[in-house]
This record gives structure tokens, sequence and C-alpha cells, in this order.
């Protein structure tokens, strides 16, 4: 079996062959190039689809389904857009508009939930029955996978967790709320902090180097060399996360919460200072949840292999 998987975001459209097993095959990739039309950026999904189907050596008839994973609220039973901030559409009637390039109607998802689904399949949540993950980049993305489905929720926006409230009437959100996990704990969050404490701290180490150019590494890598500073923004904002990831496991009790975006790439460095404070947050106390927290492993690969194999599931 053979199936197509589509990852479209607001940079890049990324198509890959994936088999049965979950293993890519061929990859194809054509920037986004926003501001265009939906229609033109449709037309890209199929070139790069094509690329995709060349690299495999396989042909469009021998495909079994096609998914697709795209950002804000898609309604899978349509098979349109309603919302996508990042694309700038609305009511866009993507299965329809693909199915005329490709000959294929496809499942489709909010690309959080399907890179989830990725992850659930083939990477870090393997072999579980239950998994929340979460991305740590410009946002904080989340999806929730229950035994093998997505939570979707009534109105297909479901799994929000980057827009739970953390810290009441705190930094304002893009949501339009205030005090947003996605407010401190994104790398935009985190950056932001960043900016902060080198301000009030010039002469830190922090400070030289944010004046290189400040990314969701530096309080890390100032932390490591042991600056003050950088330490409390590292604090800080570990605390943030594990109040969102103590809230996630409270409320769905998985088996594992997986941390994924360039932020969790600090690897022990995060995980462990956060397990530390996540457990004893967790409903009845430190050693009441088996919940693992863990990084993702799968990188861009997860939407990916995640669109695929909800194509795989809508032919079951």
């Amino acid at each position: 079996m053979y199936y197509i998987g589509v990852d479209l975001g607001g940079t890049n459209i990324k198509a890959a062959i994936v088999d049965g097993d979950c293993a890519i095959l061929g990859e194809g990739s054509l920037p986004t190039a926003l501001p265009r039309s939906a229609d033109e950026v449709c037309a890209d999904i199929a070139a790069a689809v094509r690329t995709a189907l060349d690299e495999a050596g396989l042909t469009l008839e021998q495909m079994d389904g096609l998914g697709v994973g795209c950002p804000g609220t898609v309604n899978p039973q349509t098979g349109v857009v309603e919302y996508s901030n990042n694309l700038d559409w609305r009511d866009y009637p993507l299965r329809a508009r693909l199915a005329g390039h490709l000959g294929l109607n496809a499942a489709m998802g909010n690309d959080a939930n399907v890179a989830a689904l990725g992850e659930y399949c083939a990477g870090s949540a393997r072999g579980t029955k239950s998994a929340v993950v979460v991305t740590l980049g410009t946002g904080v993305g989340s999806g929730v996978v229950i035994d093998g489905e997505i939570l979707t929720g009534s109105n297909f926006a479901a799994s929000e967790l980057g827009h739970m409230v953390i810290e009441r009437k705190g930094r304002a959100c893009t949501c339009g709320r205030h005090g947003c996990l996605e407010a401190y704990a994104s790398a935009t969050g985190l950056i932001r902090s960043t900016r902060e404490a080198a301000q009030i701290h010039p002469d830190s180490l922090l400070a030289k180097l944010a004046r290189e150019g400040v990314t969701g590494r530096t309080a890390f890598d100032a932390a490591k060399a042991g600056d003050a500073a950088g330490q409390a923004v590292v604090d800080d904002y570990i605390d943030a996360l594990a109040c969102g990831v103590a809230n996630i496991i409270n409320i769905f009790q998985p088996e594992i919460v997986s941390l994924g975006g360039g932020v969790a790439k600090e690897g022990e460095g995060l995980f462990g200072p956060l397990r530390a404070r996540v457990y004893p947050q967790v409903f009845g106390g430190e050693n009441a949840s088996s919940a693992r927290i863990e990084a993702c492993t799968l990188g861009y690969k997860a939407g990916l292999i995640g669109a695929a194999m909800l194509a795989a599931q809508a032919n079951r």
C-alpha cells in the first residue's frame, strides 16, 4: 500500500510517498511563496506530489490514498479549509481542487493534529494508546491522539492547547486572550523574555549574546555558561512550560507527552528540570501519573507521515 502525505505550511509545501510501514519512499518540496492565490498554491501541491512520485519511482495510479495537513480550521467531512490565518484562506475547497489536479479525494486535518498522528504512528509515541504532541515553535501547536484517532472536537478545532491560560491577565496572545501558554512557552515567547532580561541586565553574558542576535537558544547558551540572567530566563521558561504540561496531563492522562520544535532540541537541559517540575503538579501527587515526557523523534517528517496515515485510516 502506498499513500501520499502532504504538509502544507506558510513557508513550504512538502509532499511524500509513504508505504504502509510509515517509510518515506520519495519527497517533493516547493516554497509556498505567499502571498498568492489559493489555486496557485494548490497547483504547486500537485507539482510537489508529482516530484515525490518521480523520486519514489511510482505512479499516481499506484497510490491508495492522499492525506493533507493544513494550518487552521479544516473540515475533514467537507474537505474545506474554513479558516487559515497563515495562508489567508477562508472557506477554500481544497479537497475538490486537489481532486481536479490529482484525481484523488484527500483525507484532511489540521497540520498540528496530523503531525501528532505521525509521531503516534511512527515516532516518539509509537506503541502507545494515547498521546499528546506539543510543538514549541513560533507558536505552540498541539495534537491529541486517543486510540489512534485524532481528537478534533465538534467543530474540528479542538486541541489548541497553546491557548490555555497559565497566567491570568498575563501577556497578550495572538489569539486575543491574555496569559496563554503560547505567549510564554513558544520560541517567540522565549525570545521576548530573553530580550527583556537583556535590557534589565545589560552587563550580563545574556545581554552580550543578545547583541549578536536573539534566538530560542540564547538564554540556554548563557545559562550553560553560568550566567545568572540567562539561568533566570531559562527557569521562568521551564516553569511556564511545566504549568502547561501538568495541565495537559491532568486533563488527558496520556501515556506520553511528546515535545517538538526548536526549543525541544535542548535535550535533557530542558527535559530533566521540566520533568522535575511537572510531576509534583500532577493531580494525585508525583507518583500518580505514568505519563512520559519525551522529545519528538520525526522532525518535519511527522507531518508527512501523519498525513499519509490519515489517508490510510480513511481507507479502512
